[in-house]
């Protein structure tokens, strides 16, 4: 069909996170390093335009919410040439250790708990 596959924004959403955690001061083997996890346990994605073959893009991606276990990403998907909008989404994780146990990451980790907070509440959004 000329088109990306519906498959691929959940593979673009999990880059726009990892380098939106990148970017926090970590990389996401590293938290994994330190026994944390962050399964996601839902997503959804609204599909505006298609993305088609060879189409450079951009994915803003940004936190909208994180309490107790729960951090939820948001992205905006867009064609970069012309600013199209392709796609918005959100991907909701829980913080688990390797055991798929859930915790609460402030009361756990409260420094890396500050540092996320930090970049959440700067307002800034990556590409």
């Amino acid at each position: 069909m000329g088109v990306a596959h519906h498959s691929n924004y959940a593979v673009w959403f999990e880059v726009g996170r990892t380098d939106w955690i990148r970017k926090a001061g970590l990389s996401y083997g590293e938290l994994e390093n330190r026994g944390f996890l962050l399964p996601v346990v839902d997503l959804h994605c609204r599909f505006i335009s298609p993305a088609r073959y060879d189409d450079t893009l951009f994915i803003w991606t940004w936190v909208g919410e994180m309490r107790g276990p729960k951090i939820t990403f948001c992205y905006e998907v867009c064609r970069a040439d012309e600013g199209t909008l392709l796609a918005r989404g959100e991907t909701i994780h829980f913080w688990t250790d390797r055991n798929l146990k859930r915790f609460n990451l402030e009361r756990k980790e409260p420094r890396l708990f500050r540092l996320l907070s930090e970049r959440i509440f700067s307002g800034q959004t990556e590409e």
